[in-house]
């Protein structure tokens, strides 16, 4: 008797989804970009965190999350960086991230992104969720960059310019 496997078509590759993501993260260097340099640091809404320590979080999940899930070694979050106060420090720090996640992200497996995971030893979900996550939180953010923005009167790129 022969049985065929069946497999659910995949609706995005591994390539496209990490295209999507670094797509979304050339937009926050964008956005990171035109943010007038002191008001990165001090500027905040309603209590909310300045840019800068939006960035420096960002900054701890992606390239460290992104290696974690490729080496299955477990990384500290870290959200506190040595910036000087300088935003081409973080910007930076971007580039480097970026081309740590292209770097680990190579190294991941298709079937890895189903499985279960505890990322920075805290936060369990699955792969695929983390990475989402990963994603979501920097649209949030930026969003929150946005109206920091134009609060400043400064038109933000084109969120759709990615």
């Amino acid at each position: 008797m022969h049985t065929t496997l069946n497999k659910t078509p995949q609706v995005i590759s591994s390539q496209e989804l990490l295209d999507h993501w670094q797509g979304h993260r050339a937009l926050t260097r964008r956005t990171i970009e035109v943010f007038p340099e002191e008001a990165f640091f001090s500027h905040t809404i309603g209590g909310m965190r300045t840019f800068a320590e939006m960035v420096m979080e960002l900054l701890g999940i992606a390239g460290p999350g992104i290696k974690e899930i490729a080496t299955g070694k477990s990384a500290t979050l870290n959200e506190h960086l040595d910036h000087g106060n300088k935003k081409d420090r973080l910007l930076e720090l971007w580039d480097e991230a970026t081309m740590e996640i292209n770097t680990y992200w190579a190294q991941i497996k298709e079937e890895q992104f189903q499985q279960n995971i505890k990322i920075f030893g805290q936060y369990e979900g699955t792969v695929r969720s983390s990475i989402f996550y990963f994603i979501d939180n920097e649209i949030h953010h930026r969003g929150q960059a946005y109206v920091y923005l134009r609060s400043l009167g400064i038109e933000p790129p084109a969120f759709y310019e990615r």
